[in-house]
């Protein structure tokens, strides 16, 4: 394996400048060498802070520079696709935020294209990174709970429960927005992650707050579009029932529940931290009908260290398997592909809200290849 540093250009400064710069900086194989901000005053600003050689606001003019190899992408998903594609032209690995893009089909054309480039794109679907999440995989592929009945997840928080939040891109169907993309986003991943892929799906979105003041019109009301609550019904490949309920509008909601019921045993993954949503994660077992007993997290999968937000020790794992998969050229998971099939879900939830029905879902080999 090469010790080579990989230049990293960091593009988003929200997200991108809490959890993606300080996870770069931290991981020993790349160095943040360029911040993309559309304002250059705030770029520069960004990168004197934290040390940074290049700040600029073209992105095409960071992507001609040597140094960086991979541009890190968190802005809003609206801006994702053109950025990813400028990323990959220039010949630049990717690590891009989810939801990836608006739609499958920009998903899927990033993909073509960083296969023709021989680029590696890798999505951020971290709780695949985290120690509960791990050893409830350990425990499906040792066959705990054998054939399963019933699989609940329950995802509900209160983050933008107050209707005074301000109204912004998050709150437009049309730009991206949405619990559907915020969390469905994770949890189609950690679905196919966990359970394998989906034949159908029936769906409900709706929006509690319909409208939110916009801080740059003097805070007048404006409409909210993008959905706050998600109700999804999926039947897995081997028929077993899968129920999604999200929410990020439910004061004092239970926080995120996988709840997985078998013939052999039942296991529970949960936490009730509703401020952070890494942090807290509890692993429940049950055979034989007995009480569930929490699992002790073994010390080889526990993070080697955890930070204040919880979000930061996961994204490193990414990180890590992003430098991996560059270091191989392999698009081991969570690549584009898997981003791939999480937007795909994500379009089907709401063509079957806006339908009325329930959908066939298409393998993601087929759809891959064109032939959905």
């Amino acid at each position: 394996m090469s010790e080579k540093k990989l230049g990293v250009a960091i593009v988003g400064t929200g997200f991108g400048k809490q959890i993606h710069l300080p996870a770069f900086q931290l991981h020993p194989r790349t160095e943040v060498v360029a911040i993309h901000h559309r304002v250059l005053d705030k770029a520069k600003a960004i990168a004197s802070e934290y040390n940074i050689t290049h700040a600029m606001d073209d992105l095409e003019d960071i992507c001609r520079l040597p140094e960086v190899d991979i541009v890190s992408i968190s802005t809003p998903p609206f801006l994702h696709y053109d950025m990813a594609k400028i990323a990959l032209n220039h010949d630049k690995h990717i690590l891009l935020e989810k939801p990836l893009n608006l739609n499958v089909y920009e998903t899927r054309e990033i993909y073509r294209l960083a296969k023709q480039k021989q680029k590696i794109v890798i999505a951020d679907f971290e709780f695949r990174f985290i120690p509960a999440w791990q050893l409830l995989k350990e425990y499906l592929d040792n066959d705990y709970v054998g054939k399963t009945r019933l699989i609940k997840i329950d995802w509900l928080v209160a983050s933008r429960g107050n209707p005074n939040r301000a109204w912004n891109w998050y709150s437009v169907k049309e730009k991206g927005g949405g619990a559907l993309g915020a969390i469905g986003s994770h949890a189609f991943d950690y679905i196919h992650w966990l359970f394998g892929e989906i034949a159908t799906i029936s769906a409900y979105l709706g929006c509690a707050i319909p409208q939110r003041p916009d801080p740059l019109s003097n805070n007048q009301l404006k409409p909210v579009t993008a959905d706050d609550t998600c109700l999804i019904t999926l039947e897995l490949n081997d028929g077993t029932p899968v129920q999604v309920n999200l929410s990020s509008v439910t004061y004092q909601g239970r926080g995120h529940w996988l709840e997985i019921y078998g013939e052999k045993g039942t296991l529970v993954l949960g936490s009730d931290n509703l401020k952070d949503y890494v942090h807290g994660f509890k692993l429940y077992a049950s055979r034989d009908n007995q009480p569930l007993e929490e699992v002790e997290i073994p010390e080889r999968l526990a993070f080697r260290q955890v930070f204040d937000d919880g979000r930061l020790a996961p994204f490193i794992r990414v990180v890590n398997q992003l430098v991996e998969n560059i270091d191989h050229n392999k698009m081991n998971a969570p690549s584009i592909i898997e981003g791939i099939y999480s937007q795909l879900l994500m379009d089907l939830t709401h063509k079957s809200h806006t339908q009325k029905q329930r959908l066939k879902v298409p393998s993601l080999q087929d759809f891959l290849l064109g032939n959905e």
